[in-house]
C-alpha cells in the first residue's frame, strides 16, 4: 500500500483549516458570554435566546423560507421538464451542444452579471405593470433563473444514468407516453429531482447578490440582514445567526448527498 507523502498531507489539513477554521470560530464566539473582544467569558446560549426574540430576525428568516420554499417549487417543475426534453427529445448534434452551453450559462456566469441583466430585466417589465417593483415577488423570480439551471443538470445526470432501455421495452409492451413517464421515468427520477430541489433550496438560502440587487425595503433575507448588520459591527447574535444558516445549509447538504446515494 502506497502511503500519501507528507507534503500532500500537510496541504490537504491546511487548505481544510483554511476552508473551515472561520466557520468553527463563528459557531465558538457564538456561545461566548462576552459581547465585545475575543476574550472567552464562558459558556452561554442568551445570543441563540435573543435571536428568537428578535422581530428583525424572524421578518428575515420568514422570508428566507418563503423565498426559498416558491423558488425551489418552480425551479424543480421546470428543471425536471427541461432536462426530460433535453435528454430525450431528439436534437440534431449541433443543437444539443448549442443547447448544453445555454444550460451552462446561468452556473458559470458571474452573478454580479446575473443580477444586473435582471435589474435592467424588471426595470423594462416594470414599465408594463407594477407588479415588478424590487420585492420578494422579483426575488423569487431571479432565483428562479438560475435555480433552473442547476435542477435540469442534476436531474439531467439522473436521466443519463438510468438510461433509455427500460422506457423502450415499455414501447414493446404498447405503454403509452403519458403512462411510461408517470409509472416509469419520474419514479427513476425521483432522486435525482429531490437531489436537485435540495440543491437549489441550498442555493436560494445562501444568496446574497441577485436578493441584494431585486429586493424591496421589507423583503429582507438572512443574509441580507447579516451584511447590513456586519456594517455596524459584529455582535455575538450576528455570530449566532450564521452559525444557524450555516448548520441548516449543512444538514441539506448531508441529506442532498445521503438521498443521492441511497
Amino acid at each position: 500500500m502506497r502511503r500519501t507523502h507528507p507534503l500532500i498531507s500537510a496541504a490537504a489539513l491546511l487548505t481544510m483549516g483554511f476552508l473551515y477554521l472561520p466557520l468553527l470560530s463563528v459557531a465558538v464566539f457564538s456561545v461566548n458570554a462576552t459581547r465585545y473582544g475575543l476574550v472567552w467569558r464562558g459558556f452561554t446560549l442568551d445570543w441563540y435566546i435573543q435571536l428568537v426574540h428578535n422581530e428583525f430576525i424572524l421578518e428575515a428568516a420568514w422570508n428566507t423560507l418563503v423565498l426559498a420554499v416558491a423558488s425551489t417549487l418552480v425551479a424543480t417543475v421546470f428543471g425536471t421538464v427541461l432536462a426530460i426534453g433535453l435528454d430525450r427529445f431528439p436534437w440534431s448534434k449541433r443543437t444539443n451542444t448549442f443547447l448544453d452551453i445555454v444550460l451552462h450559462v446561468p452556473v458559470v456566469i458571474p452573478d454580479i452579471i446575473l443580477a444586473a441583466a435582471l435589474v435592467v430585466a424588471f426595470g423594462l417589465l416594470r414599465a408594463l405593470s407594477s407588479v415588478f417593483e424590487p420585492g420578494l415577488f422579483n426575488m423569487i423570480i431571479g432565483h428562479i433563473t438560475f435555480q433552473i439551471a442547476f435542477v435540469a443538470l442534476v436531474v439531467r445526470s439522473r436521466l443519463v444514468s438510468i438510461g433509455r432501455e427500460i422506457e423502450e421495452a415499455a414501447r414493446d409492451l404498447f405503454a403509452s407516453t403519458p403512462y411510461i413517464l408517470r409509472r416509469i421515468t419520474l419514479p427513476l427520477l425521483l432522486p435525482g429531482i429531490v437531489a436537485g430541489a435540495m440543491l437549489a433550496f441550498t442555493l436560494s438560502l445562501d444568496d446574497f447578490v441577485i436578493s441584494f440587487f431585486t429586493a424591496g425595503p421589507e423583503s429582507v433575507t438572512l443574509p441580507l440582514f447579516i451584511f447590513a448588520a456586519v456594517r455596524r459591527g459584529v455582535t455575538p447574535q450576528i455570530h449566532a445567526l450564521s452559525t444557524l444558516v450555516v448548520l441548516i445549509t449543512v444538514i441539506l447538504i448531508i441529506g442532498m448527498e445521503r438521498f443521492t446515494r441511497k
